[in-house]
């Protein structure tokens, strides 16, 4: 029995400034508000179709939502992914030897493709962790040529928002047929027509048809770089920085919206926090996952089919697809040998090992063009406009762990893991805990100079319009993103080659 691991992580890519909202949109947002999350997508699922279509037709993707804000004409322009190596993708320092083993073996059960017979599908969106998670290096995000294009059989036709150039995607659709909320990830592809799975012949879903009524929207893989990190903050130091700044943040219209759901669905003004023990919330597109435990074995079922000792049901049970004994992933009880503790583990257990000792991406002043004075200026421009107000350079982990690596370390991940409203260009309608269908957890910024693909779903490929997109009606970063744009385009670049920095 092999081990195996998750596909797509869970950190969304919402980058750049997030600021102020208008209060011309107040009266209009405030109703909208009070709708059902799967009523208010059906225009934003719209807007991303617009976006897919602008994929296939090589449109310009800084003008192919009409809801956000086109950039205005400058000179200032993305510097690109930075190419140095050796950037990421490395264990944290201070490792020991079993730790380092531990570390190995999770890596090789992240890069390893799976088959039917060894727990794969029914239904799934690749068939391994590295291919989604590969750029830069293994535990990143979605690579310049996407691997869910070979996914494509002789039963599995490609869905036409996945393109060879494009990011590896999951879709979610909002609505059931019958109108009520659904949200939930439905696979792209399924084991029919591969080897070992002769019997099973269910069918893909209709997205053709679903794109047709509106009803899809779009993720993209997150990178789990330092997921052990931002996993050893205590929720108190998250509070401590909500509460920083405050005034700063109340004069450009940060509200920041973390919340818990109450008795009766009310809303709070607290952090996003865990339904099981009332912890904060901080894995996942909308902060909905808590320990990194949950968050792989959430993942390994649903983009890849494979059930776990943390979700031990299959998604889809339909006769002739269940191939592999249940739950496909358990625990080795014969391993042995002088690393038999770490060896027998379950692959969820190996694969949360290996993301709590994965080390943070490395900074670099090698961007495309850029001096370190204009970086450093760019830092500093970067906290002047109020970009740093959520996007948060640096929490602390606790001062003891059970991990000397993690024991108090300043962790320069640029987020504050709070949810904020962002608006009707990036929102998706639908609820994930208590995060409803405008709310984002702000991303980490760490790692962003090599990312090529930007915002949850992908649709901007260069950091001005993902700036860009986080002006729309509602949004809390309509101050700040006109902050940046009001710049002049020699201050711009230096905060696009900083961002590029990272």
């Amino acid at each position: 029995m092999k081990h195996h691991a998750m596909v797509f992580g869970a950190a969304s890519l919402l980058l750049a400034c997030n600021g102020g909202t208008d209060s011309e949109s107040a009266a209009a947002d405030a109703a909208a508000q009070q709708r059902p999350a799967a009523i208010d997508a059906a225009s934003n699922a719209a807007q991303v179709r617009e976006t897919v279509a602008a994929l296939g037709g090589n449109r310009d993707r800084e003008t192919s939502n009409a809801t956000t804000l086109t950039p205005p004409a400058s000179r200032a322009r993305d510097p690109g992914p930075r190419t140095t190596t050796g950037d990421a993708g490395g264990p944290l320092d201070g490792l020991d030897a079993k730790q380092m083993h531990a570390f190995n073996v999770g890596k090789a059960d992240f890069e390893e493709a799976e088959e039917p017979d060894e727990g794969l599908g029914p239904t799934f969106n690749l068939d391994s962790c590295g291919g989604c998670h590969s750029q830069p290096a293994i535990g990143g995000t979605s690579p310049k040529v996407n691997p869910q294009m070979a996914m494509a059989n002789s039963a599995n036709k490609l869905p036409l928002f996945i393109t060879a150039d494009g990011p590896a995607r999951e879709a979610r659709f909002v609505r059931n047929p019958d109108g009520s909320p659904d949200g939930g990830v439905h696979g792209l592809f399924t084991v029919s027509g591969r080897v070992g799975a002769e019997g099973c012949n269910i069918l893909q879903p209709d997205f053709a048809a679903e794109l047709r009524r509106n009803n899809v929207v779009f993720r993209i893989p997150t990178p789990v770089f330092g997921a052990g990190l931002i996993e050893s903050i205590p929720d108190a130091e998250i509070l401590k920085n909500q509460a920083r700044q405050a005034a700063a943040k109340q004069a450009l219209g940060i509200g920041g919206r973390p919340n818990v759901l109450l008795t009766g669905n009310s809303i709070s003004g607290q952090p996003n926090r865990n339904g099981n023990d009332g912890t904060i919330g901080r894995f996942g597109h909308k902060a909905q996952n808590k320990s990194l435990l949950i968050f792989s074995g959430e993942a390994y079922n649903v983009e890849m089919g494979i059930t776990n000792l943390a979700f031990p049901t299959e998604r889809d049970e339909s006769e002739g697809c269940d191939l592999a004994a249940s739950p496909n992933s358990e625990a080795d009880f014969s391993a042995s040998g002088e690393h038999a503790a770490i060896d027998g583990l379950s692959s969820i257990e190996k694969f949360t090992l290996f993301m709590r000792l994965l080390a943070p991406p490395k900074p670099s002043n090698q961007v495309a063009g850029a001096t370190p004075a204009s970086i450093d200026n760019g830092s500093k421009l970067f906290a002047d406009t109020g970009c740093a107000l959520c996007h948060t350079p640096t929490l602390n982990t606790y001062a003891k762990t059970s991990l000397p690596a993690m024991s108090g370390k300043a962790v320069n991940l640029y987020s504050d893991l709070l949810l904020h409203n962002m608006g009707a260009g990036l929102a998706d309608g639908i609820q994930q805990g208590q995060a409803g269908g405008r709310e984002w957890r702000t991303a980490p910024l760490w790692g962003l100079g090599q990312r090529l693909f930007f915002l949850h779903d992908g649709r901007a490929d260069n950091l001005r319009s993902a700036i860009a997109a986080h002006s729309s009606s509602g949004s809390e970063a309509n101050a700040v993103t006109r902050r940046f744009f009001a710049l002049p385009d020699s201050q711009q670049q230096d905060m696009l080659n900083f961002l590029r920095s990272l």
